[in-house]
């Protein structure tokens, strides 16, 4: 059915989007990159079928915006928990998923 179609295609939404949104659901607004890549999988069945490349985007997207920051490792000491630069939460809080660069 067309639900159904609709349902598997592509979200039309950034990766910058997907990983904010994700961080965003969290009550702490941190997640590790496993917990992303699930908020994803179960929040946009497109990609549970896609096989692994688009997790490689969100790693680039994760280490190359400024926008997104690690703030600690995890407690199991594998890997880091990620979040929001302050300087764009706001923006991501009401939708603007635009690629900011914020001054260092």
């Amino acid at each position: 059915t067309t639900d159904a179609a609709r349902f598997l295609e592509k979200p039309p939404l950034s990766y910058i989007a997907l990983i904010a949104k994700a961080i965003l659901s969290s009550p702490t607004n941190k997640l590790n990159l496993a917990a992303i890549y699930k908020y994803i999988e179960e929040n946009f069945p497109f990609y549970r079928n896609r096989g692994r490349g688009w997790r490689n985007s969100v790693r680039h997207n994760l280490s190359l915006n400024d926008c997104f920051i690690k703030v600690g490792r995890c407690e199991d000491g594998k890997g880091n928990y990620w979040s929001i630069h302050p300087s764009n939460l706001n923006d991501f809080v009401h939708g603007d998923f635009r690629q900011h660069r914020r001054s260092r």
